[in-house]
């Protein structure tokens, strides 16, 4: 159903665009930020944003240059400061004005223009208004209600990577000092399956690549991954790839702008030039076929070396650094090119020629995001892309190895400091010995068992930090009715989202400052610290005057909860965390490993990077080496009559909030309830060009689900496919809908049907 206020223009159709950024891009960020922050706050902002000295970019977790220029960062970057920057505000006098029930029927977009939230407020049992609220009785109504559970399993504390490394580290302190691993986190819609993946293959679930070796690989493999929206700073990386001799093979169901052509806007070619064609070769792969086209690579690589022994694999690599070749070898081998014709949609000229590509590069690289992730057969198919870098000794070394790209700015941070349901036992205890308690070992929820067990009164205090759960999550009326259920949910945000209007019998939202706001404590300004997608933690000061002297920092939220649950004294200096962030560092610098002496090198400009075993030659993994893993072949088959959906982002959009109804790159203007098919299944369904359909998800129980009311658009996407924006079709994903092992929601492979509705 529409939300109350959203009311598309005329939707406009445009073929889509083969070039991204440029003076376009520069001329829609200002206009953007210049109508939400105004010129003096967008200056403070942009010209410290991504600098040595400045405000890490919340907008995606790229890493920035050792030798940045003036205006490090992207259009979507901006967008997402000015966002946060916004003059605009709500006060107490909006929430008098708007009930529960009002904000609930109102779209994503209106949400957020409504500005930043400025004092704490409180929905009070059987009414349907927030009220103000003081800081001191905040913290008494939740600890009390803490306090009063009857098990600590029954609260929930979720975080999303806008949190800082120092607020995630004293939020799962506080989680599990007061006895529960409940601590599920945007990693669980996202990259949880990279981390499976590459826990179980290499030991580690991070990438093990730097932006100087993306600058001299010999073939970048860019797999299910839009960088031109998603991460558009990336393009940098991939232009000094071209510049530099290399080759780009992009992997994706739709022919993205960013992965065609390149405009840099701070060098004359992307000016007044034609710029750089970044994609070498473009596989425009039906949703779900990765597994099946890397299995394929690998026989083909086997196949080479069987032809010419000696000259295609690393076999001093392999018998050193590996084991489960022969089962690997033999299983691959079986896998049939009539299989996986089908599974990829693709030809078998196409996976030939990139086959070739690799025989052709001796340091390779894959990179992936989400479009590997929310599958199934997600953690299968990471194992596989790991098994191909592993058969010529991709790994280890210069210009090779594995770039899973994250999208919130913190979301790997966040893991590295505890967020995690399922911590090691060495972390546990190292944080127990060092705060004198016994950390708990019995596994939390993540957010999919989260919901479950808010759905059956398992959990009855959900409080989240940051993110927008309820948008975030598959099911969405699932994922509603579970959150209703609680006795208490608490928000702490910078600016409204539906997750405040679906609300437990209790509701507090508690507003924080944001990256971009100056923060200062009893003990002086303070910084916070990331971790970026390539294992960079450097810090980020914000410089703007806080949205109302009634913010408080997630630290200093975390900090004074911790004290009311927990209570005075103990071995925790809560407030002595609050009034300092360094002590916070000395704490983490004796727990996390890899941050020994962590305020002195995060001092030195642009910080550090954490050493990864895998490029030390360590796998610590139960052999002590990488392991070549079997993998069934697996697909989503589709009933006659039906497509494979994918959720996507519009290039307007970050996570669950659009800035616009615009999608610039795809020629989408004026509507978000689009659904984009290619013209040749379109005509085997019936359908045309701007039908107006319900889409209808069919479950593996043979339960169904339904979004209504989209306009379809004949799009040159994969065969087989449909495409639609995310969060309006969450709705469709169910929430029992999940990869194997990581237990990550399948948005991008749902089975749907298009019902035509009546003219």
């Amino acid at each position: 159903m529409r939300s109350s206020d959203e009311v598309d223009d005329d939707l406009e159709i445009s073929p889509p665009k083969e070039v991204a950024a440029g003076v376009t891009a520069v001329r829609h960020a200002m206009e953007y930020a210049l109508t939400h922050a105004g010129p003096r706050r967008t200056a403070l902002t942009l010209l410290k944003l991504n600098q040595v000295d400045g405000i890490d970019c919340p907008g995606c977790a790229w890493p920035d240059p050792a030798h940045r220029p003036a205006n490090e960062y992207c259009e979507n970057g901006a967008k997402h400061v000015a966002d946060e920057a916004t003059t605009a505000r709500v006060t107490r006098e909006f929430f008098a004005t708007h009930s529960v029930d009002d904000l609930a029927g109102r779209s994503d977009r209106w949400l957020n223009d409504q500005g930043r939230l400025t004092e704490p407020m409180v929905k009070r049992s059987g009414a349907d208004h927030y009220e103000p609220i003081g800081w001191d009785e905040a913290f008494s109504l939740l600890a009390e209600e803490l306090n009063a559970l009857a098990s600590p399993d029954e609260a929930m504390f979720y975080t999303s990577g806008r949190v800082s490394n120092e607020a995630a580290f004293l939020l799962q302190l506080f989680a599990r000092a007061f006895g529960t691993n409940n601590l599920p986190d945007c990693s669980n819609m996202c990259h949880e399956s990279s981390g499976s993946g590459l826990g179980e293959s290499l030991g580690i679930g991070k990438g093990t690549v730097s932006l100087a070796d993306l600058h001299v690989a010999d073939l970048v493999v860019v797999v299910g991954q839009n960088p031109g929206t998603n991460h558009p700073r990336m393009l940098s990386a991939l232009e000094q790839t071209k510049r530099n001799g290399g080759k780009v093979v992009a992997v994706n169901p739709l022919p993205e702008a960013g992965l065609l052509r390149f405009k840099n806007p701070q060098k004359p070619r992307g000016v007044v030039g034609r710029g750089t064609e970044i994609a070498d070769q473009f596989l425009k792969i039906r949703p779900g076929g990765d597994l099946a086209l890397f299995q394929m690579l690998n026989r083909l690589l086997l196949d080479a070396e069987d032809a010419a022994p000696g000259t295609v694999l690393d076999h001093d690599f392999i018998a050193s650094d590996t084991t489960g070749f022969e089962e690997f070898s033999r299983h691959v081998r079986s896998v049939e090119w009539s299989d996986v014709l089908d599974a990829t949609g693709l030809r078998r000229e196409e996976i030939e020629e990139l086959a070739d590509r690799v025989l052709a590069s001796r340091r390779v690289i894959v990179c992936w995001a989400m479009g590997i992730t929310q599958h199934r057969h997600g953690v299968a198919t990471i194992r596989e892309m790991v098994n191909f870098l592993l058969l010529r000794g991709n790994l280890g070394r210069e210009g090779a190895g594995v770039c899973p790209v994250r999208g919130h700015s913190n979301v790997q941070g966040d893991r590295t400091m505890g967020i995690w349901e399922r911590m090691p036992q060495t972390f546990l205890d190292a944080l127990g010995a060092e705060f004198s308690f016994t950390a708990p070992t019995r596994h939390g929820y993540d957010s999919v068992d989260g919901v479950r067990a808010m759905r059956d009164g398992r959990a009855r205090i959900f409080m989240g930090v940051a993110g927008n759960f309820v948008r975030a999550m598959s099911d969405s009326d699932v994922t509603e009715q579970a959150l209703r259920r609680c006795r208490l949910t608490v928000q702490v945000s910078t600016k409204l989202n539906r997750s405040h209007a679906v609300c437990g019998e209790v509701a507090l939202v508690l507003p924080t400052l944001g990256r971009s706001d100056r923060d200062v404590q009893a003990g002086g300004d303070q910084f916070v610290t990331v971790e970026d997608s390539m294992s960079e933690v450097h810090a980020s000061r914000g410089r703007l005057e806080p949205a109302s002297p009634d913010l408080l920092s997630e630290v200093a939220i975390i900090s004074r909860l911790a004290r009311r649950t927990l209570g005075e004294g103990g071995a925790i200096p809560w407030e002595d965390f609050e009034g300092d962030y360094g002590l916070v560092r000395d704490r983490i610098a004796r727990v996390v490993p890899g941050f020994e002496d962590f305020n002195r090198r995060v001092a030195e400009p642009g910080g550090f990077r954490l050493p990864s075993p895998i490029n030390a030659g360590r796998y610590p993994t139960p052999s002590g080496k990488a392991v070549f893993a079997r993998n069934e072949l697996d697909w989503i088959v589709t009933p006659p009559g039906h497509l494979v959906l994918q959720t996507v982002r519009s290039h307007d959009q970050w996570n669950t909030i659009p800035y616009t109804s615009n999608d610039r790159y795809r020629g989408i203007h004026g509507s978000r309830r689009v659904v984009m098919v290619n013209p040749d299944d379109l005509a085997e369904l019936g359908l045309a060009d701007r039908d107006v359909v319900d889409l209808v998800s069919v479950a593996p129980d043979g339960s169904e689900r339904r979004a209504e009311e989209f306009t379809v658009v004949a799009y040159p996407s994969a065969r087989g496919s449909a495409t639609s924006y995310y969060p309006e079709t969450n709705v469709l994903v169910p929430l029992d809908s999940v990869a194997a092992v990581s237990n990550t929601p399948t948005f991008k492979g749902v089975i749907v049907r298009l019902e035509a509705r009546a003219r």
